[in-house]
């Protein structure tokens, strides 16, 4: 059972699909060009347990609106589309709900963040990210969205997904303006690094890596480390960046087994009609 929240021009939360049962008990964010209908049995697992509201996140899918909204901003609009819950994101969706546990902690009853970064401090290395980030911008609209898609799943981050997990006619649903937008207004290099902030996270938080993303392997262990004593790294074998989509059996459990959701009191998205 699904049902589907849509948003327009004047709204202030993000277009979602709620899934399962209700009230939910999880929000989930996607990765960069992807959208709410890209966690294929990852999704599944997460949704016999219990409800669960995916989101489009900003610039993609029918939040496409919002495609010039900061990570900052991005947290503002998920935080009024979810409530108080568990958040979970992956990539850019977890650099959104790493945001959203900072500046709302009344609402993000727990964390589960994968594959996810707090951004860039080195100024050198932020540079060329910057850089790069607006090239890919740029890429897109030149070529146009089928063969950036291309390009970007070519990508070595993404060499273990499996080809039902590519999502690549789902991914097709955005837009050349909507992703073009978030790469320059959310990219890794367009957010304020919240490095010297993650003591400020007050709920427990669960960080996921795949075993063979040994980039993010070593930026989890920081994250933990700035985190706290709440703070957990797991590594899930055989996945690599992409670990909810290249192991979901194993990433699922790891999310079901971290915290009970349904302890914290859970709120109803705010202001959204049903479509």
């Amino acid at each position: 059972m699904s049902s589907e929240l849509s948003l327009d021009a004047t709204t202030t939360s993000l277009a979602a699909r709620s899934l399962g049962s209700s009230p939910y008990a999880r929000v989930f964010v996607h990765g960069f060009a992807q959208t709410a209908r890209c966690m294929g049995p990852f999704g599944d697992l997460l949704v016999e347990s219990d409800g669960l509201l995916a989101v489009d996140a900003p610039g993609h899918g029918r939040s496409v609106e919002h495609g010039e909204a900061s990570i900052a901003q991005g947290a503002e609009l998920l935080c009024a589309t979810a409530g108080r819950t568990q958040y979970i994101g992956y990539s850019m969706g977890g650099r959104v709900s790493l945001q959203a546990a900072i500046t709302h902690p009344e609402l993000v009853s727990s964390l589960v963040l994968i594959g996810a970064t707090a951004g860039i401090e080195d100024q050198q290395e932020l540079a060329q990210r910057r850089e790069w980030d607006h090239q890919q911008a740029e890429l897109l609209e030149q070529v146009g969205l089928d063969a950036f898609l291309q390009s970007w799943l070519d990508q070595s981050l993404f060499v273990g997904l499996p080809e039902g997990a590519r999502f690549e006619t789902e991914r097709k649903t955005n837009t050349v303006e909507g992703l073009a937008a978030s790469l320059r207004s959310a990219g890794t290099s367009s957010m304020t690094p919240l490095w010297d902030r993650l003591h400020l996270i007050q709920c427990p938080v669960l960080v996921l890596t795949g075993e063979r993303d040994t980039r993010y392997c070593e930026v989890a262990e920081r994250l933990v480390a700035g985190i706290g004593s709440a703070a957990t790294h797991k590594i899930i074998a055989g996945a690599g960046h992409a670990a909810h989509l290249e192991q979901p059996e194993a990433t699922a459990a790891a999310v079901l087994t971290f915290q009970d959701p349904t302890e914290a009191p859970i709120q109803s998205p705010t202001d959204n009609n049903n479509a």
